[in-house]
């Protein structure tokens, strides 16, 4: 069984057909939550944490529970029942805007599997939502039917979603498992640091930024915590900050805070001194 899952998994995330489709999507979501106010509440840049997965507990569990009163509380739980579908009904609406905001940033086969994920979720909503109709009008018992298989369908795009985030690493920190030194290390020489130049250096198998801006110095960890974009290829922009070229994400060079999504997670800080001329770096964490 699991093979044959992968394998259709697989099989969705190689048609090339759904490219156009995706593409006009992602542009029409792009410029829907351009603003650094709207992608900054959608992804969650402000919880720490990425926002869909968090809402979408919401609407999954209301119609889990409306399901659960239909099979053992019967016509005595018909009126919770319904109040329970209409509460997810209401709770997917932030539910879809967080996770296309999220969609619009992948590509290729991701992407595609994304958009399955998305359209097997809609149908799941518009199955409630014929549920809530058919509850409301005194057909209980297609209502039932009605949640139960929209409840079957929701939890086969979970699944999907589960996939892209645990087997693709989908709007996962992408420096969670980085372990770097704890001492300090020299790493470059002071006069390659010209004024906003980004200069990427390794430490012991670590990525880092290394720029000098405003007559200070500062280091990040190199690798884009959002989906592992160079921050070396980036650009310095605003009042300190440094910006992704892969999606945009923005990141305080003091201390690594993630000012702009898609990025939910800071940046790894690293501290800086200089000795004789010397960059040395090491861990924000360090004692």
């Amino acid at each position: 069984m699991r093979k044959l899952i992968e394998g259709v998994i697989d099989d969705i995330g190689e048609m090339s057909s759904l490219d156009g489709v995706c593409s006009k999507t992602a542009g029409w979501v792009t410029r829907a939550t351009k603003g650094d106010f709207v992608k900054n509440a959608l992804s969650g840049t402000w919880l720490g944490h990425p926002l869909h997965p968090v809402l979408s507990d919401l609407p999954v569990g209301a119609w889990a529970m409306a399901s659960a009163l239909d099979v053992t509380a019967g016509r005595g739980g018909a009126k919770a029942a319904r109040r329970l579908v209409g509460l997810g009904l209401l709770s997917a609406v932030p539910t879809a805007a967080a996770g296309w905001s999220d969609w619009a940033d992948t590509y290729g086969p991701p992407q595609r599997v994304g958009y399955a994920h998305a359209l097997g979720n809609a149908a799941g909503v518009a199955l409630q939502a014929a549920s809530w109709v058919a509850r409301a009008r005194g057909r209980r018992g297609a209502g039932v039917m009605l949640s139960g298989v929209g409840l079957g369908v929701t939890v086969c795009a979970a699944y999907l979603g589960g996939h892209l985030s645990f087997v693709r690493g989908i709007g996962v920190n992408h420096t969670a498992f980085q372990e770097p030194a704890t001492k300090w290390t020299d790493v470059a020489s002071l006069s390659v640091l010209s004024e906003d130049k980004l200069v990427r250096v390794t430490v012991e198998g670590v990525p880092v930024v290394l720029v000098r801006h405003d007559g200070q110095v500062y280091a990040l960890s190199a690798t884009c915590t959002h989906a592992g974009g160079p921050l070396d290829e980036g650009k310095i922009v605003g009042d300190g900050c440094i910006e992704c070229p892969w999606h945009g994400s923005v990141f305080r060079l003091a201390d690594g805070e993630a000012v702009r999504g898609p990025a939910s997670v800071d940046e790894p800080p690293w501290d800086v001194k200089i000795d004789s001329g010397r960059v040395l770096v090491r861990p924000a964490t360090s004692s």
